[in-house]
């Protein structure tokens, strides 16, 4: 029997079984799949009709909007179910020619200063898929007033610039949303059974639900499933229109409401010797103390730091899923950068001083919460500098962990690993990503990682890795992929897929993870930064090209101008889109515009009222289920019912994911694209197949930086840059990517192996069949042109359009010379002006309507003298 090696038990990521509150397999919990997944607007003088049905069309909902109202919403809910025939009948009572709008789900409403307007989805793609439900990307919205103007009085004049300053957020780059899962949930909370229902609840007085592995269920067998229907509770801090949902929380049918996440999401595939396993990442972008880079620094009085992003890898083959979790964001302490003068780094300075680490403290318990212990910060911010600058936020940050570690119990306390990644960078021969790689190992080792299979113990995930630098852009994206390539090797251990959790560089499993992380930071850091990355993973790995300096300085050159011109004008759209700041008529109410700061807007300072001392700042709720998430142990939903049967449309997330009521293209699902995925990271010519060897891949080109093509922002694969903000210990930017090319040009090129043909691998054509290909003779290719000339002649090719009879005769003796053509088979006199047609015997014409005849008497039995005329023709066989 095949024992595992000692030194591979070792490395083996430790099994965490956890509180999934629901260990008996016959209890399923099914997401509820939204009824309104296409919205048509009917737009008329006095009203807005919006329908909306399920993705069948068979089921419909109405909601009608007055717009006679002045500044003001009315909206009246139709409690009524239609079918198709009586919404058809409805649509043709409705007076005059309304305008129509196709839609596919309801963004919500705004306000600015004059009435409102109506946002809906008019676009949509298809972008990946978690188990059967499908997540979509927005590639398009349209924007309706609902308020008709009725006075003759002009608008305000801020009117249309607060309109136009709220379309610069573009809503058809990086928003997603699905209709049967909670995207702003990672897939261990979603598989979570449910302990509490109910909008809103007290987690520290409410009763939960009672235990799901004692319940009973009220059924006549022992093993007989019981299928539940529940409604998540999204997190609202990855929801980007809450605050244009607002208006529409009255409804009673909450499928209305659209929830819509923005950052990244990204599904690519490898296949395994013909199997076919999808890696998707899904990364959440805060809403709290969101902005742009200088704009947004530190913390707020809330505990929400800036750049806030959680990353989720998901990996799955069909059946069983495994995911781990990560997470960046800005050091969470109260400091700034003074961007008043026009220097590519500003000086660093702490705002407050924070001696108690309050706000540190609030930041740290929301991540125990949600995630358990232990918390892990990789800082990689500098250690040693000649001025001091990114050594002051570090400092505050080990002096926050340090203080606030003392009340915690000593399993549970926060780790800080400080790695000085751009000193790492210079030192010689010093690969960045060996040494991360040993960080990741432990990382992963103390987290853990959700994973879930019929008929398996599942796993959970306890903790997780808080990655930070001063940008969270440029180094952490190469230790978030650092970390991720270490949870993947042991994701496909997990499943089966691999002995070894330890995965090759530049085989075609890490190339398309790397590709995935690539487009993520680049997305993030466009969001964020202005730009795109500029440190890259081949930076730190010391493979960048020496082509790649160009595009280097073109990525900092448009960091440096959408920091210095652009980012307060961001800012201020961001803030009007989430509602931070509202627009209003009174003379208190400034323009957005005319303000000089937005810092009282995200650091609204509450008194606290409770009377628990500061070194109590952990709740009793989440220490009690440490080393577990409070969160996923204690799930909350918003509605949970038993259904008697699992093949209802509200729960059918087979029928929803295959669309069976339709006729589909192979080419369009979204399972078929990404199973295509595979293809692109398989050299052309290879003789190993397997995905997690190295290869030799000379002739790949690798995509070009898409500020440079003029592609989107989630384009970017394989662009190459050595040039950021974040350099080495006292050097400009410029200097550190000079480093590393110099470095690059004095290493030895390294002697690459021959490449493998299929002469070396396989036998030759003679030994296996006794025979080879040969180049032909001259006289048989002389002959062979001679024959395709005289092709060309008689079918016009090579004729001109206007040559004499002479001449061509001419030229198809010179042709013709040597060549005797004989013709097999005499066809007489005709030709294709007259056919003379054949004479047909008497005889023949008889068998002929004899056989016409033969249908009524087909089954019939033949005679016995039609016997001989059948054997005699059986002979001639």
């Amino acid at each position: 029997m095949w024992k595992r090696p000692q030194e591979f038990e070792q490395n083996r990521v430790p099994k965490k079984r956890g509180k999934m509150n629901n260990d008996t397999p016959n209890i399923v919990f099914n997401p509820l799949i939204s009824c309104i997944q296409k919205v048509v607007l009917y737009e008329t003088r006095a009203r807005l009709y919006l329908v909306g049905s399920n993705n069948r069309e068979t089921r419909f909902r109405l909601l009608t909007i007055d717009r006679l109202a002045h500044n003001r919403l009315s909206i009246e809910e139709n409690a009524n179910e239609f079918n198709s025939l009586e919404i058809r009948r409805f649509v043709a009572s409705l007076t005059g020619s309304p305008k129509v709008t196709s839609a596919y789900g309801v963004l919500g409403f705004v306000r600015f200063l004059e009435g409102y307007y109506l946002l809906l989805v008019t676009k949509r793609k298809c972008c990946a898929h978690i188990g059967r439900h499908l997540v979509y990307t927005i590639k398009d919205t349209v924007m309706v007033r609902v308020n008709e103007v009725t006075s003759q009085r002009p608008p305000h004049p801020h009117e249309d610039r607060y309109k136009r300053m709220f379309q610069n957020i573009d809503l058809r780059s990086n928003f997603y949303f699905s209709y049967s899962y909670d995207l702003t949930r990672t897939l261990q909370y979603n598989e979570s059974a449910p302990r509490f229902v109910g909008a809103k609840v007290d987690l520290d007085r409410d009763e939960p639900l009672p235990d799901w592995n004692t319940l009973t269920n009220n059924v006549a067998k022992a093993h007989e499933r019981v299928d539940y229907a529940f409604r998540s509770d999204s997190r609202k801090r990855f929801v980007w229109n809450a605050y244009l949902l607002q208006p529409m929380e009255g409804i009673m049918l909450k499928d209305w409401l659209l929830e819509v996440t923005h950052g990244f999401v990204s599904q690519s595939c490898i296949s395994i010797f013909g199997r076919h396993v999808n890696v998707c990442l899904v990364a959440r972008r805060s809403s709290r103390f969101a902005g742009t880079r200088f704009l947004k620094r530190g913390a707020n009085f809330q505990g929400d730091v800036a750049n806030e992003v959680e990353t989720e890898q998901i990996v799955s083959d069909g059946q069983r899923m495994c995911a781990f979790t990560q997470m960046r964001g800005s050091i969470p302490s109260h400091w700034s950068q003074d961007i008043s003068k026009m220097v590519p780094k500003p000086q660093i300075q702490l705002d407050i001083c924070d001696p108690y680490a309050q706000t540190p403290s609030l930041h740290f318990e929301r991540l125990l919460f949600h995630y358990g212990a232990p918390l892990i910060m990789l800082n990689l911010v500098k250690k040693r500098e000649r001025r001091k600058h990114e050594s002051i936020i570090s400092k505050e940050l080990e002096y926050s962990i340090r203080y606030l570690n003392q009340f915690l119990p000593p399993p549970y306390r926060m780790k800080h690993i400080h790695f000085d990644m751009a000193r790492q960078s210079r030192l010689s021969g010093g690969n960045v990503m060996e040494q991360l790689a040993i960080h990741a190992e432990s990382i992963v080792q103390m987290t853990g990682m959700f994973f879930k299979a019929a008929g398996s113990e599942p796993g959970l995930q306890t903790g997780i890795v808080r990655t930070n630098c001063v940008d969270c852009l440029d180094r952490t994206n190469s230790a978030q992929f650092a970390i991720g390539k270490c949870a993947l090797g042991h994701q496909l251990e997990r499943l089966g897929f691999v002995k070894s959790a330890k995965l090759e560089f530049d085989s075609d499993c890490v190339t398309m993870l790397e590709n995935l992380y690539e487009e993520h930071g680049d997305t993030l850091a466009l969001q964020y930064g202005g730009s795109q990355l500029v440190h890259r993973i081949k930076t730190y790995r010391k493979t960048a090209p020496w082509g790649s300096q160009g595009s280097d300085v073109m990525q900092t050159l448009s960091r440096y101008y959408s920091n210095t011109f652009s980012d307060t004008e961001k800012q201020h759209s961001i803030n009007l889109f989430l509602g931070i700041y509202k627009p209003s008529l009174t003379k208190q109410g400034q323009p957005i515009w005319e303000l000089q700061t937005d810092y009282d807007m995200h650091n609204a300072f509450v008194p606290s009222t409770d009377s628990k001392p500061l070194t109590d700042w952990v709740r009793h709720k989440v220490r009690e289920c440490l080393p577990h998430s409070c969160a996923d142990s204690n799930k909350l939903v918003k509605e949970l019912f038993r259904v008697h049967s699992s093949g209802l449309e509200m729960i059918d997330a087979y029928s929803n994911y295959h669309q069976s009521f339709k006729w589909t293209d192979l080419s369009e699902h979204i399972a078929f694209e990404i199973s295509q995925l595979a293809l692109r990271y398989m050299p052309t010519f290879r003789t190993n197949y397997s995905p997690f060897q190295r290869q030799i891949q000379n002739s790949r080109k690798a995509r070009q930086n898409p500020s440079m093509t003029g592609q989107s922002s989630t384009g970017s694969m394989n662009s190459n840059s050595s040039s950021s903000s974040e350099g080495d210990d006292s050097s400009s930017d410029e200097e550190l990517s000079a480093s590393f090319a110099e470095k690059e040009a004095n290493q030895t090129e390294l002697t690459e192996p021959a490449a493998a043909t299929l002469a070396s691998g396989l036998p030759s054509m003679e030994e296996i069949y006794g025979c080879t290909i040969s180049a032909p003779s001259k006289q048989s290719m002389a002959v062979y042109k001679k024959y395709v000339q005289m092709g060309k002649l008689s079918s016009g090719g090579a004729r001109p359009a206007q040559t004499a009879v002479a001449q061509r005769d001419q030229e198809l003796a010179k042709i013709m010379r040597g060549i005797t053509l004989r013709p097999l088979s005499d066809y007489g006199t005709d030709s294709y002006l007259s056919v003379r047609p054949p004479v047909v015997p008497r005889q023949s014409l008889v068998i002929y309507a004899e056989y016409c005849r033969t249908r009524s008497t087909f089954n019939a039995v033949p005679k016995l003298e039609e016997f001989d005329v059948l054997y005699q023709y059986v002979q001639k066989l």
